[in-house]
């Protein structure tokens, strides 16, 4: 591939993108959402989280198995729970990473 040729295609590829998310910010506030779509977006940021956290907590370092004597997965159960009772972020970090590291001190 020509180095013309990939200048062009990053130009495209950016000019893309650029025009995607412009397009979310100027037709923000013209189009409707019906109530049945804007209620169902109120959980996106939660599934995506979910998305991204849970094949880290399930397969660590890149596993492609499940492994049983994985310590995230009781550290993360008890981050799960004390998020669920507390509401509180600070707390729930604090809780699943003190989890992670005392389940690892006792298993070494």
């Amino acid at each position: 591939m020509s180095d013309w040729s990939l200048w062009g295609m990053f130009l495209v590829i950016g000019l893309g993108t650029f025009a995607m998310r412009l397009s979310f910010v100027e037709l923000y506030g013209r189009l409707r959402i019906p109530p049945l779509l804007s209620r169902a977006l109120v959980y996106v940021p939660a599934s995506v989280l979910s998305a991204l956290v849970l094949p880290a907590v399930v397969y660590p370092n890149g596993h492609g198995a499940f492994v049983f004597d994985n310590p995230q997965i009781p550290a993360a159960i008890i981050a799960a729970w004390v998020a669920w009772k507390t509401r509180n972020t600070i707390l729930t970090l604090i809780a699943g990473m003190g989890a992670v590291w005392l389940i690892k001190f006792l298993v070494a």
